[in-house]
């Protein structure tokens, strides 16, 4: 099953496409989508949409997963990543994809069996489950990936390939 995994950011949205069975995985491919702190937030919104768009109608996923909003350090900071996570649900939604949404926690613990994980530690479990020679160098990918990881590992059976 191809599953796309979104780490919300609201600067760096990464992503991750994976193939997997539940059990191994096989990376696709993993970047980020960015936009510039100089335009307005809407315009910013819509770099990310089209961003996805193009990530979904290249790769043409059958499930994918977003992590879910964490406390931010501020009000602003929280409204702004929520702002950007319904942006990425809308482009899923609209691509007609299933979602799965879980928290910072979960991801971690799925793909480190540790809930409070470094992301170093994160980065270096989902490189050695993809079968990678290096691990993912962008935080914000790395992240993705392992939503996408966590997914695909607490999919329902009858669901998987």
């Amino acid at each position: 099953m191809r599953v796309l995994g979104i780490d919300c950011g609201a600067d760096r949205t990464g992503y991750g496409i994976i193939d997997s069975d539940g059990r191994a995985h096989r990376l696709i491919e993993a970047g980020v989508i960015s936009s510039r702190g100089e335009e307005p937030w809407e315009r910013r919104l819509l770099t990310l949409a089209r961003g996805l768009r193009q990530v979904i109608a290249t790769h043409h996923p059958e499930t994918a997963a977003v992590e879910e909003v964490f406390v931010a350090a501020n009000a602003q900071a929280a409204l702004r990543l929520a702002q950007v996570r319904g942006a990425a649900l809308l482009t899923l939604a609209e691509a007609g994809l299933p979602v799965g949404e879980y928290s910072p926690l979960e991801v971690k613990t799925s793909v480190t069996g540790y809930g409070r994980a470094e992301k170093r530690q994160v980065q270096r479990m989902v490189g050695s489950l993809l079968g990678l020679d290096r691990v993912p160098e962008s935080e914000d990918a790395s992240d993705a990936l392992a939503v996408a990881i966590c997914h695909a590992t607490r999919l329902p059976v009858e669901v998987r390939p």
